[in-house]
């Protein structure tokens, strides 16, 4: 299989959505989802895919900032790869993409959130040299 890592254009957006969409197990309707990535699109945010041929097979949000305690920072969100392309070395590939990409960009740090019962990904962050500095809150407004 030959796989590529690259940004995925704003006008292709639409790509991503069934990927969100089953990441979030269908808790935000494919409406709301089209509406807020266009959103996005406005805003310091890009958004990495992974390519089987020509088929989108993972992402992952990238949103710039610069953070006081590290300077410019790159924030993943969503990282999503289908389950019938995990564990065989391709989210190790993606994350090292993603890590020169951003790096090219000026960034000097990646953050991200994990679900706190999603230990897989706990392990597999681990494992790529992040360290867990604190608690994401949340609330409702």
């Amino acid at each position: 299989m030959n796989y590529k890592f690259k940004i995925i254009p704003h006008e292709r957006f639409s790509d991503i959505i069934p990927l969100a969409f089953e990441l979030n197990a269908a808790k935000v309707s494919m409406d709301v989802l089209k509406s807020r990535f266009e959103e996005m699109k406005q805003q310091n945010y890009e958004c990495a895919g992974i390519y089987a041929d020509d088929k989108l097979i993972g992402i992952s949000g990238l949103w710039y900032c610069t953070r006081h305690y590290v300077g410019k920072a790159v924030e993943l969100d969503h990282v999503y790869i289908l389950p019938q392309y995990r564990s065989k070395g391709l989210g190790k590939k993606f994350m090292d993409w993603i890590y020169k990409y951003v790096k090219k960009k000026g960034c000097n740090s990646m953050e991200l959130n994990t679900y706190v019962n999603n230990y897989p990904s706990h392990k597999f962050y681990y494992n790529e040299g992040y360290e867990i500095w604190g608690y994401h809150f949340f609330k409702n407004i």
